[in-house]
């Protein structure tokens, strides 16, 4: 544990939604959906089927939860959220039904309070990818999410939402005013399957639903996207020159991404497509240069060769009132024995692990708040934004390597 904190109490129990606050919650929401015109598909979805249920949504932006909340009306549910979230405004959130959380942090204490929150009668809902999409297909699902469904003890819904990276991507958040955006919501699961079905069997069913590609959405709608700036920030995804292989040269101003080492450039085009405006064209579709880099990594990984090591800014929220920042830089390291976090503050060493197999996935953020590219970590008191400072990186080639170390472990 770093720095004598007051830390948040993760064992609170969660409110149940404020009657009061029901229909602010729909009144902010409404807007966008009516803007966006969102359409959502329950024909999968039983017409008497009634709270409490154990709702399972992807994860792209932030009208993800205003189309959610549409989708649930009229009944109130518990949402679970990352801490910071709660920063500055936890009496708000624990109002509107929020269970807090710590991000990739396996917590009996958030399933108890989630069983809680649904043995109130209440819809329990969970963004199990645990992060918005980096390009905007799914992301690693966790293993005990069967487990957790069973425990559960009520049906299981899956809501899978289209447009949102779309609209707002995680690499260039803002409004490109896509619509019509579309969901598809059904029961997965009844109560009785989920008692009866194994957990791989859970989780299976649950890993065939999520999966989507909105890339792939973008281009069968023929929705177009004319923001003249569209490639700007998809350089923090697409980090890796598959011209000359040089990373962490890349760079994108208004439709074109280009490459700082060999000089090659390719145009984005409003489907979402990208071009080369000479020459061989080496991936039209964004989700398959991620996944080559992906794959790169991979690389690395089975030779045993993957290192990252940088200074970082160091940045503790231990509770949801406000960041400390610490005055001394920490040293990030990431290899083949995982993340490790060494430093000082006020005078006391400090040294944090993660193993490989204590992580199947990391959080990152693009330009936190204006601070910074950054990786998030986690303990069961802590969560640390940790900012590097020295040299060329990625945090996204970070991710990967992350879920790549974890797949390879012995």
């Amino acid at each position: 544990m770093i720095g004598d904190f007051k830390r948040y109490d993760m064992a609170r129990r969660p409110n149940r939604q404020w009657n009061i606050l029901r229909p602010i919650a729909w009144l902010l929401s409404y807007p966008d959906c009516i803007t966006h015109k969102a359409q959502i598909n329950k024909d999968e979805m039983p017409a008497g089927l009634k709270p409490p249920y154990f709702l399972l949504c992807n994860h792209n932006a932030f009208m993800d939860f205003k189309v959610m909340t549409k989708a649930i009306f009229p009944y109130r549910a518990n949402y679970v959220v990352a801490i910071d979230g709660f920063i500055g405004r936890g009496w708000l959130l624990r109002a509107v039904g929020c269970i807090c959380c710590r991000k990739f942090v396996s917590s009996v204490t958030l399933v108890k309070n989630m069983i809680h929150a649904k043995d109130n009668g209440d819809i329990v809902v969970l963004f199990p990818e645990a992060r918005y999409s980096l390009c905007g297909t799914n992301a690693i699902l966790p293993k005990s999410l069967g487990k957790m469904a069973r425990m559960m003890n009520v049906p299981v819904v899956t809501m899978i939402m289209h447009g949102h990276h779309i609209n707002s991507p995680f690499w260039n958040t803002g409004n490109r005013k896509v619509k019509p955006v579309e969901s598809e919501m059904k029961l997965l699961f009844t109560q009785d399957e989920t008692q009866t079905l194994s957990i791989d069997e859970l989780n299976e069913k649950i890993a065939e639903v999520f999966q989507y590609d909105e890339f792939a959405w973008q281009k069968e709608r023929g929705i177009r996207v004319k923001e003249k700036t569209r490639a700007e920030g998809l350089h923090k995804v697409l980090y890796q020159c598959p011209a000359c292989k040089v990373e962490y040269k890349m760079a994108s101003k208004g439709a074109v991404l280009s490459c700082g080492s060999c000089g090659k450039a390719w145009e984005m085009s409003e489907l979402g497509e990208l071009k080369a405006t000479e020459g061989e064209t080496e991936f039209s579709h964004i989700p398959d240069w991620y996944e080559w880099e992906r794959a790169n990594v991979q690389k690395e990984v089975q030779e045993g060769t993957y290192s990252f090591e940088s200074k970082v800014r160091v940045e503790s929220l231990p509770n949801d009132k406000h960041f400390i920042v610490f005055e001394e830089p920490g040293t990030l390291t990431h290899n083949m024995d995982g993340f490790r976090l060494t430093g000082s503050y006020k005078g006391e060493t400090y040294d944090e692990k993660w193993p490989i197999p204590a992580l199947y996935s990391c959080h990152i953020e693009y330009d936190y708040m204006g601070r910074g590219d950054c990786i998030d970590l986690n303990t069961r008191d802590d969560t640390l934004y940790l900012f590097p400072e020295e040299g060329d990186f990625s945090i996204t080639k970070i991710s990967l390597a992350t879920e790549e170390l974890y797949k390879n472990r012995a």
